[in-house]
């Protein structure tokens, strides 16, 4: 992984731009394939702060291709294996040095694809309002991060920008994708995060719930997209200091989201200045999180 200047924003002016997302900026290479690049920014509470964070999306490139190469048994996945600093200009290789990938370009299902192993975030808030998450009964009397009977596979709504995903039954996703996709995805999603969190466990680590996103080719075949199992898509705690009934400390953004709670700030645009050591300790955050699960 090399570490370069903190990267706001690609300028890759040799591709044309297919989108902005908050973290990662997209290029088309050719009709097929797309080039993307995780850049430093980090989003809370869907604002997207203004301040980058250093390293940040070399970390989450290196942890998602770890995890791609790990699960490739499962599920085929959307790399191509090409070199990144092949398909752009002499002048752009340093944006996209180790942050990131060529993929094939493919057709994203409208979902994303939550994989639960401990009750916690909406799913807590859920649990608590109604017995259930996704409209799947629970025992009564569980606790706030206590391991549920079995992983749970509780989608939600792919939401537009600035707006928050919904949480929906499977019944809702069998009406957007069929019974035969929608089984697929469920039994895909829990397979990888049962696989994952077991590894992940052997480090330290507990993986504590994760969303994938599955696109399909023209022929219909399922892959693995975006980013899998990174500290900004999943919610990964220290096994070491995990205790039923709190709300554990996080290797991802809940150190920053915690800190922003402290702020007189009304989790609208534009974000707030972040303090550099803030920007260091969610950086560190991070980094741990990568040394921990590859070694």
């Amino acid at each position: 992984m090399i570490m370069t200047t903190p990267l706001f924003e690609s300028s890759i002016t040799t591709l044309p731009l297919l989108a902005r997302g908050k973290v990662r900026d997209i290029y088309a290479v050719g009709d097929d394939q797309m080039l993307i690049i995780a850049t430093d920014r980090l989003s809370a509470f869907d604002v997207v702060m203004p301040d980058p964070i250093p390293g940040k999306g070399a970390v989450l490139t290196a942890v998602a291709d770890f995890w791609f190469r790990k699960l490739g048994h499962i599920i085929p996945n959307q790399l191509t294996g090409i070199d990144p600093e092949t398909v752009v200009a002499p002048a752009e290789r340093e944006q996209v040095r180790g942050r990131a990938i060529v993929v094939k370009k493919l057709k994203p299902l409208p979902i994303e694809a939550v994989a639960r192993g401990y009750l916690i975030g909406s799913g807590w808030k859920d649990y608590q309002a109604s017995g259930k998450v996704c409209g799947i009964p629970l025992p009564a009397g569980l606790q706030m991060a206590q391991q549920l009977p079995q992983p749970l596979f509780t989608p939600s709504t792919k939401a537009a920008a600035g707006t928050h995903d919904e949480n929906i039954d499977f019944a809702t996703v069998e009406k957007l994708l069929g019974q035969a996709l929608a089984a697929q995805v469920r039994d895909a999603t829990l397979r990888l995060y049962t696989e994952a969190a077991a590894y992940a466990l052997t480090r330290g680590i507990i993986i504590a719930d994760t969303k994938f996103e599955f696109g399909q080719d023209a022929a219909g075949k399922l892959y693995l997209i975006d980013e899998v199992l990174t500290p900004d898509s999943s919610r990964f705690w220290p096994a070491d200091t995990y205790q039923v009934g709190v709300s554990p400390p996080s290797f991802d953004k809940q150190f920053l989201r915690d800190y922003l709670e402290t702020l007189d700030w009304n989790k609208k645009a534009p974000g707030p200045k972040l303090p550099p050591e803030i920007l260091e300790k969610t950086a560190a955050k991070y980094r741990e999180a990568l040394s921990r699960l590859t070694g």
